[in-house]
């Protein structure tokens, strides 16, 4: 299948966002050089970054394990700009886009996103006049296509759509999860993409690794259709196979997630009748689900006052949920926030949910994880 550009493109995405880590916590350049080479061997071309991704940290790895080692032509890169660093003052629209050509190197973009709009900061784009900037790097050839990731209701998606008919595509979370959740509205956000006929690279198809280990009712449904089949497998299946989608990211963190994701992806198969009908009754069994829907993106962390470990909270509190253990997750809730914030320590600003992706009520889940 041809994309809206007019050329084949590997359908599996590579997300440098949870990448393996050296004990410092930078990203370990030579772990990812072979997963890069791996990926690209198999077809792959398609790898998605950011500026304020581990902290700059994974623009940098891109240099030292894609665009050092591979030729230009021979691989496609997204990167994204946002207004946090230019709320911070840390750079402003032009700084930041020169920044991540120096930390990568690679001389210009195939692909450039406004980065995570969202209902609390969309005005903030269009104040500070980042929907020309980027149609200006784009007439200098900087930028291929340009877009924007989306993380807000389909009444905003429709209205920036209409305001703004010459982007060349957007990135929205997709995944069998939330295809018919209220709080992310999957479905909804897709159809008017297409109703707009714009097409979609596809962001969190495994809901931050939640769907690779999904509830165990989920894995039964999967194991009984087909044993030799990753639950991954599934969830990034299920979003490729819809029309219009440019690829899917997978923000592989090992060799072994890569190799599992290839295994099926590197000759694509859509999800077949059968196969549509297994994911339909895994929806119906997820509504039993009563986790917190944390994909672990960070974002509410990064302004947090009081330096909380959210996702980590949160993760100890879904353990918890699915099997107690004998002290009720305290050590597990003392190790996950050592040196950092404590759910108790919350003070209730509503930083963390106008950051938040999945649109979590943030503060009320804090009060409940208090230990």
């Amino acid at each position: 299948m041809s994309d809206y550009f007019g050329k084949e493109t590997f359908k599996l995405g590579f997300g440098l966002m949870r990448l393996p880590k050296l004990p410092d916590g930078t990203n370990d350049a030579k772990a990812v050089s072979e997963m890069v080479d791996r990926f690209i061997e198999a077809g792959g071309t398609y790898f998605d970054t950011a500026v304020v991704y581990d902290d700059g940290d994974s623009e940098r790895v891109t240099k030292d394990a894609l665009v050092d080692r591979h030729p230009r032509e021979s691989y496609t890169l997204c990167t994204k700009i946002n207004t946090w660093m230019i709320e911070s003052r840390q750079a402003s629209a032009q700084e930041q886009f020169n920044i991540s050509l120096k930390r990568t190197g690679a001389g210009y973009f195939d692909y450039y996103l406004l980065h995570a709009i969202q209902r609390s900061n969309y005005r903030q784009y269009e104040e500070y006049g980042l929907w020309d900037f980027v149609k200006e790097q784009k007439a200098k050839g900087l930028i291929k296509y340009y877009g924007f990731s989306f993380h807000a209701d389909p009444a905003l998606l429709e209205e920036l759509l209409t305001a703004h008919p010459d982007v060349d595509f957007i990135q929205l979370q997709i995944n069998y999860a939330d295809w018919n959740n209220p709080g992310v509205a999957s479905r909804e956000c897709y159809e008017i993409a297409r109703r707009h006929g714009v097409s979609i690279t596809v962001m969190e198809p495994v809901k931050g690794g939640g769907l690779a280990n999904p509830p165990e009712g989920v894995k039964r449904i999967f194991d009984e259709a087909n044993p030799d089949m990753s639950y991954a497998s599934w969830a990034i299946r299920y979003a490729a196979s819809l029309d219009g989608v440019i690829t899917v990211l997978s923000g592989m963190s090992d060799m072994a997630q890569m190799t599992d994701n290839l295994s099926y992806m590197k000759h694509f198969q859509p999800l077949s009748d059968a196969e549509q009908e297994v994911i339909r009754r895994a929806q119906e069994e997820l509504k039993k689900d009563n986790s917190i829907k944390c994909t672990a993106c960070h974002y509410c962390t990064q302004g947090c006052p009081k330096g909380i470990a959210i996702p980590e909270i949160f993760a100890v509190r879904n353990d918890e949920l699915r099997k107690a253990s004998w002290d009720n997750g305290a050590q597990a809730y003392a190790i996950a926030t050592q040196g950092k914030g404590k759910a108790a320590d919350c003070i209730g600003c509503g930083q963390c949910e106008n950051a938040c992706p999945q649109h979590l009520p943030v503060v009320r889940l804090l009060k409940d994880c208090v230990i």
